[in-house]
């Protein structure tokens, strides 16, 4: 059985369909990968065949990545269960980021493969399960999330973001998103994205990124600032300035060098600009 992309039937309409298809679907890859793949086995068992559900999984994988002599796999293990049992949006957000990675990654082959091997995906959702302890009133437990995730994946989220749903973030290294940030749903980032303030002020200071926004590698944007939905913003741009909907930046200071191109950015993941956007 060949698992690719385009030998496989489409999961398009996947965002709409019950949780459980999708946890079906990534357990049969599982057991076609364990097939084509024994000295994996073990691994793929512990992380995806051993569970029953997709949020067991997901909680094993937050235990496993984040424990430390500080604080043991059982502990986070437990906290995670409890995260998953008492927010079920946790869940649905974590189905609609792997999707949006199959959908929009051209690497990303199998579902199973963000889960076990993708860091900006375990990231993120390591990052969920830390907003929902601060939305607990859990603010110690968790910075102590967001300081493994940072240790672990280079991944530097605060707990008191706000990140909407079908987020991608691609290689993940050195990715930082500011306390006070606010990130749409649907937005996809590439890696060194920094997402934060400009000084010492305290109070509402960081970036507000509007739905459908495609952010390209090393992009900064920085202060109080919004960035209108569907827009682009180019690789290596420092943005300091408010971005209309729909329209792509580029440069230091960023500056408008014409339309998003598209009404989708973040899906299509046109990073290129065009001949017209560069005179």
């Amino acid at each position: 059985m060949n698992l690719q992309k385009d030998m496989i039937e489409p999961l398009s309409d996947a965002r709409d369909a019950p949780r459980d298809s999708v946890w079906g679907r990534i357990q049969r890859e599982a057991r076609v990968a364990v097939r084509d793949e024994p000295l994996l086995g073990a691994l793929i068992h512990a992380g995806l065949l051993h569970h029953a559900t997709f949020e067991a999984a997901l909680a094993y994988r937050f235990s496993l990545k984040l424990a430390s002599r500080e604080m043991s796999e059982q502990i986070l293990r437990e906290i995670a269960d409890d995260a998953f049992a008492r927010a079920p949006e946790l869940s649905a957000a974590a189905q609609a980021d792997l999707l949006a990675v199959y959908e929009r990654d051209p690497a990303t082959h199998r579902l199973m493969q963000p889960i076990l091997f993708f860091k900006g995906y375990q990231a993120l959702q390591a990052y969920r399960i830390g907003h929902w302890l601060w939305q607990q009133g859990r603010r110690d437990m968790a910075y102590f999330v967001q300081m493994r995730c940072s240790e672990v994946f280079g991944v530097d989220i605060h707990p008191a973001a706000k990140i909407g749903t079908g987020v991608m973030i691609d290689h993940a290294h050195s990715i930082v998103i500011g306390e006070t940030a606010v990130v749409g749903n649907d937005v996809s980032m590439l890696h060194s994205v920094t997402l934060g303030g400009t000084g010492k002020e305290d109070g509402d200071r960081h970036p507000k990124i509007g739905n459908g926004v495609m952010i390209g590698a090393g992009a900064k944007v920085l202060g109080n600032i919004r960035v209108g939905h569907h827009s682009r913003i180019a690789a290596g741009s420092v943005v300091l300035a408010e971005v209309p909907p729909c329209k792509t930046v580029a440069g230091v200071p960023a500056r408008i060098v014409g339309d998003a191109g598209c009404s989708d950015p973040s899906n299509t993941m046109n990073q290129l600009l065009g001949h017209e956007d560069l005179f």
